[in-house]
């Protein structure tokens, strides 16, 4: 008898500062737990921050943690302590094109520069991507229909209604 085909779990990236404050950590804990709930993997940078603090609230809610990090090794760019699997690219910055690629929708909690650049990439992409506390866009005058979610939950349903998930 052949193998089972594996069961396809959805990957949820969640994209965010290195560094964060109080609020903004527990947001990202919050997204981390309700992906892992829904019994989705959650996808990070693999570094500290908001990267950390998803990861740890998946890993708290007994997740799966990818962390896709900057360097070639683990002395060049250590995982955060909730990183399950970490790839190690050797990419730098670049490595935002392999988390967008490898996420099939994504959430922006808070952010900095890498994480406009990560909601750029995912959007040129077409990747479904929701804002949670983060970047507001506008180009001459016109706002982009990229969703806002008022908390973690909302994120949570946003991104998993975009894959087609929606309530459960």
């Amino acid at each position: 008898m052949p193998p089972a085909a594996p069961v396809k779990r959805p990957v949820i990236g969640v994209m965010g500062a290195a560094v964060c404050d109080g609020a903004t950590a527990a947001l990202a804990r919050a997204v981390g737990r309700g992906i892992a709930a829904r019994g989705a993997v959650l996808l990070t940078g693999g570094r500290t921050g908001v990267m950390e603090e998803a990861s740890r609230g998946a890993r708290e809610a007994g997740g799966i943690t990818v962390g896709v990090l900057p360097g070639a090794r683990a002395e060049e760019s250590p995982p955060n302590p909730y990183v399950d699997v970490p790839l190690f690219t050797g990419l730098g910055e670049a490595r935002n094109w392999v988390n967008v690629c490898a996420s099939d929708a994504l959430i922006a909690v808070g952010g900095g520069f890498g994480t406009l650049s990560e909601i750029a990439l995912a959007l040129k992409a077409q990747k479904p991507v929701v804002l949670l506390g983060s970047w507001r866009f506008e180009m001459d005058g016109v706002s982009t229909a990229v969703p806002r979610a008022r908390d973690a939950a909302e994120a949570v349903e946003l991104a998993f209604a975009a894959l087609g998930g929606g309530r459960r």
